[in-house]
């Protein structure tokens, strides 16, 4: 049985992947190649889309023209208290690091946080959740992609609806960024409870709405945003 339900999930999973890079451009073509053969470390460009999916624990590096996955990398997400932001970005500017660190940065244009794609001096932790919500890479595959990609340069991070584990949502309490509180934000404005900015951090103005919400759907007071929240709200996991 579990057999079955993990040949399932990766069939979905590919069907995902395919999913994005038809969404990278505007026309399809007839062919989807893996050849990473014909990979060349050219200059730094906007030649290139990325994938980012956190299931699978991949980054996929996509010729934007062909719509070819050129090359596949293993990367680490963030913790489950701590996740990767999920949507679509922007590579918004990039750095060299001290080694001790981690020897690439690539910034993304994420509006709760300072998230990015780098290098990492801990490389047995590439292939886990391990990270404060950043991609890594080691660091000599960090150091190839850096040369390919430029600023301006779009990576869409996936990782399941909201980027949930075990398909089950965070509990949310003030403080808490991420790509769940910015669907929370989103639903309560659609509903004209929430009015302040789609920034998917929990602050003062997400607590009153989520008040607000609470009390006229006869719920118990409290910030926290949890199962009961989420159950009025009609938000599920998987949609």
């Amino acid at each position: 049985m579990y057999r079955g339900k993990e040949m399932v999930r990766r069939g979905f999973m590919q069907i995902i992947v395919l999913f994005f890079i038809i969404l990278f451009s505007l026309s399809y073509p007839s062919t989807i190649s893996c050849a990473a053969s014909s990979f060349t470390a050219n200059k730094a460009s906007n030649s290139y889309n990325i994938l980012i999916d956190l299931d699978e624990l991949k980054l996929y590096l996509l010729n934007k023209d062909t719509n070819k996955i050129v090359k596949t990398y293993p990367i680490s997400g963030g913790k489950r208290s701590t996740p990767s932001p999920i949507g679509t970005w922007t590579i918004i500017n990039k750095g060299e690091w001290d080694k001790g660190f981690g020897t690439r940065w690539m910034g993304l244009n994420v509006p709760w946080g300072q998230y990015g794609i780098h290098g990492t001096n801990k490389p047995l932790t590439i292939g886990g959740s391990y990270s404060l919500g950043c991609i890594r890479m080691i660091n000599k595959d960090i150091e190839e992609l850096y040369k390919l990609v430029d600023n301006g340069t779009t990576v869409v991070i996936y990782g399941g609806p909201y980027g949930l584990y075990e398909n089950e949502f965070r509990i949310l309490i003030p403080g808490n960024v991420g790509s769940d509180v910015y669907e929370v934000e989103r639903r309560l404005k659609d509903i004209g409870y929430y009015s302040g900015a789609l920034d998917g951090i929990y602050g003062e103005e997400l607590k009153s709405a989520a008040i607000k919400f609470r009390k006229n759907n006869k719920l118990t007071i409290t910030h926290i945003i949890d199962t009961e929240f989420y159950n009025a709200l009609e938000m599920k996991s998987f949609e």
